[in-house]
């Protein structure tokens, strides 16, 4: 009779696990290491009070989650709008359902060059990184200035294409004469002194360009209750970060760049990319167009905003949880 009831009491253990398991449903997230992108990041952390389990995978860049997408590795992605844009271009299938920060770009000058505005990058190199959003903000930037650009020498602005983590080493060394860059990164670039700002590049018709939360097709549809409780999570987490901004800096500093930003990177990162919910086709529909205007990307057919833009599931979660 005792063995009989410890079997029992096994078996029931068993079963509860195996419900909790189930409970626990994975959402595979592809993110980004970048200040702004902290919120996202944080909700992995409070992912078990939703009831899911979120896995997190860092990529170097934006292009680098589309094609994760395009694999089926992910269901959820966080981008600049251009990679999301150029994806969908490109087949990924994928929907805009959020928009989690705004801002996040700057245009840094060699302090010891003291360049002042757009035009005096004339006859200098720039570095950028190619394909992101910084690099359509800076060919805008210039258009609107009338300066032509290449990578090789002989336009009024030469381009150096780099990995966001090699532009402020590369300014700090004097290989190029200025970066567009991202955040904490080029704060850090004029925190430590090698950089002065020129300018933040939001006067394009793109104006403060939004970070973009895609899902696939697949998860938007088929998946629609885990989709919506990751969405309630998303929210929670980025309610937090804007609400208690030392939550918010102790993740970032702490967790995803492990000390390596001071408070004041952080401040004046997040002063330059703070942390958002909303996306409208509106914005995604002039950012490609904008990317058609400076040719970032090469699509040969652009995807029109209204068919891929769907803020359903972040209206509702944004209305069940009381946040504006």
């Amino acid at each position: 009779m005792k063995l009989k009831a410890i079997c029992t009491a096994v078996v029931m253990t068993t079963m509860l696990g195996a419900s909790h398991a189930q409970a626990q449903e994975v959402v595979r997230l592809g993110n980004l290491k970048f200040a702004h992108y902290g919120a996202v990041s944080y909700i992995k952390e409070i992912a078990p009070k939703c009831g899911i389990k979120v896995e997190e995978r860092v990529f170097a860049k934006g292009l680098d989650v589309m094609q994760a997408i395009i694999a089926g590795e992910l269901d959820v992605g966080t981008t600049a709008s251009e990679a999301a844009i150029s994806g969908r271009a490109g087949g990924a299938p994928i929907y805009v359902v959020a928009g989690f920060a705004k801002g996040g770009a700057q245009l840094v000058s060699r302090a010891d060059l003291k360049l002042k505005t757009v035009k005096d990058l004339k006859g200098k190199k720039v570095g950028v990184t190619r394909g992101g959003i910084q690099e359509v903000l800076l060919l805008a930037e210039l258009q609107q200035n009338g300066l032509t650009v290449s990578d090789q020498p002989g336009k009024d602005v030469q381009l150096v294409f780099l990995a966001y983590a090699d532009l402020n080493q590369a300014l700090l060394g004097k290989q190029i004469d200025a970066m567009m860059q991202s955040e904490p990164q080029s704060s850090q670039a004029i925190n430590k002194g090698f950089g002065t700002e020129i300018l933040k590049p939001y006067d394009t018709p793109i104006g403060e360009p939004v970070r973009t939360m895609v899902m696939t097709e697949k998860f938007y549809k088929e998946k629609r209750p885990l989709a919506e409780k990751f969405m309630s999570c998303f929210v929670q987490a980025t309610k937090t970060f804007i609400d208690n901004k030392a939550i918010a800096e102790k993740y970032v500093r702490e967790v995803v760049f492990k000390g390596q930003i001071t408070k004041d990177d952080f401040d004046d990162a997040i002063g330059n990319s703070p942390y958002s919910y909303d996306i409208t086709p509106e914005h995604i529909q002039i950012t490609t167009d904008v990317m058609v205007k400076t040719g970032v990307g090469r699509m040969s057919k652009p995807p029109v905003a209204k068919d891929w833009v769907k803020t359903d599931l972040l209206d509702a979660a944004k209305k069940s949880l009381g946040v504006k």
